[in-house]
This record gives structure tokens, C-alpha cells and sequence, in this order.
């Protein structure tokens, strides 16, 4: 996106962008997240949005209640095979496009629960976009891991969204 702006000379500016670079400037600056909070990670992800840290700069004012109303899912902390459903029933009550944030080390790779019970890695479940680690992650880490997904989604191509939905009649 350029900007052009003479204003020594009395013009006024010029902006020039795509469409493609709008649409998803507009995505990234109001990502409404749907926070799945399940262990301790959660705890970490609500002090995120207190004032110290304030998502809020960032377009995320609140954590979405409803999944139709979310844009983007943080899983925080082990999920286990009996919240799987769940999981995967919110994610796909979501609008699209839709984005996954996986945080901390057990909802990207079980953690050290290595047993039958617990999930070894969200993305078993739903996609994940930007995997978030530590144990649990600090607040900076999850909104490090909230601009790499800003980012990505700055770099998408609607064309390639548009052939990846699913045609409902």
C-alpha cells in the first residue's frame, strides 16, 4: 500500500493498494478470537487481555462467545480425546475463513503427557496455523504468535480462499 502526500503544494493524497491487500489489512485488524482456554495456558491467554498487555490495540477487544461470531480459535493448554469433538464441533461452527492458534507446548504436541487420554497435537483435530510455544507461554509469546498470524494472513491470495470453501446449497 502507498502513499502519496504533497502537502507543502496543496494536493491531496493518493492511495493506491489492491484489493487483495485491503481485505486482508481489514482481517488482521479485527480478528475476533474464540479463546478454548483448558489448562493453565488459559490463565496466561486472560492476562493477555488485561491491560497490561491489551489485545484490544490489535482489533481484539474481547474473546468472542460464540463460534459464529469468532474469526480466529486459541487452544490453550492439553486437550484431551474427550474435548476433541468439542474442539472440532466449534471450529467448524465457525465462519470462514477461520484461523487456529495452537498455545503452549500441549496443544502443539501433547506436552509431557504422552499417554492415550491427551490429544498429541491439536492439529490431529483442526489445522493449525501458528503454534505458539512454552510451557506455559507468557503473554508477549502469544501476541508474537498472534502478529505471525497477522502476517500470514496478509500474504493470502482470495483466489486460493474462494477455491478452498465448500459450496453449500
Amino acid at each position: 500500500m502507498g502513499i502519496v502526500n504533497h502537502e507543502k503544494d496543496g494536493a491531496s493524497g493518493i492511495v493506491t493498494t489492491t484489493l487483495e491487500a485491503m481485505v486482508n489489512w481489514a482481517r488482521t485488524g479485527a480478528m475476533w478470537p474464540l479463546g478454548f482456554g483448558l489448562a493453565c495456558c488459559a490463565i496466561e491467554m486472560m492476562s493477555t487481555q488485561a491491560s497490561s498487555y491489551d489485545l484490544s490495540r490489535f482489533g481484539m477487544e474481547l474473546m468472542r462467545p460464540s463460534p459464529r461470531q469468532a474469526d480466529m480459535i486459541i487452544v490453550a493448554g492439553r486437550l484431551t480425546r474427550k474435548m476433541a469433538p468439542v474442539l472440532r464441533r466449534l471450529y467448524d461452527q465457525m465462519p470462514a475463513p477461520k484461523w487456529v492458534l495452537a498455545m503452549g507446548d500441549c496443544a502443539s504436541c501433547g506436552g509431557v503427557f504422552n499417554n492415550y487420554a491427551v490429544v498429541q497435537g491439536v492439529d490431529e483435530i483442526v489445522p493449525v496455523d501458528v503454534y505458539v510455544a512454552g510451557c506455559p507461554p507468557r503473554p508477549e509469546q502469544l501476541i508474537h504468535g498472534i502478529m505471525m498470524l497477522h502476517e500470514k494472513v496478509r500474504g493470502e491470495h482470495l483466489s486460493k480462499w474462494r477455491q478452498e470453501q465448500p459450496i453449500r446449497a
